[in-house]
């Protein structure tokens, strides 16, 4: 199936990686541990984040809605959008075109 874009990849990969980054436990997505993920460096955290960036938009590929830590990660191809539950009381919009 595939998600459908205009935007450059990188320009949606940069505002998925943000978005992401917002969920408080997404580095829990590849079993890593809070100390794990405390002993990163900023750099680190942000390469293991675009890693998850980049594996959640090939993800919503094959599955529309994906988990990643205590947050959801929808496609909406109606809307042309992904859409980043961050908890219960904040979203955030990746646009596609």
């Amino acid at each position: 199936m595939g998600v459908r874009h205009a935007r450059e990849y990188k320009e949606i990969l940069d505002d998925l990686t943000d978005a992401v980054s917002a969920i408080r436990d997404s580095y829990s997505f590849f079993e890593m541990t809070s100390e794990e993920w405390g002993e990163l460096g900023d750099i680190e955290k942000r390469e293991v984040m675009e890693a998850l960036a980049d594996d959640v938009f090939y993800g919503l590929g094959e599955e529309s809605v994906l988990h990643v830590g205590q947050g959801v990660v929808a496609y909406k191809p109606k809307f042309h959008v992904i859409e980043v539950m961050v908890d219960d009381k904040e979203a955030r919009i990746v646009r596609l075109v």
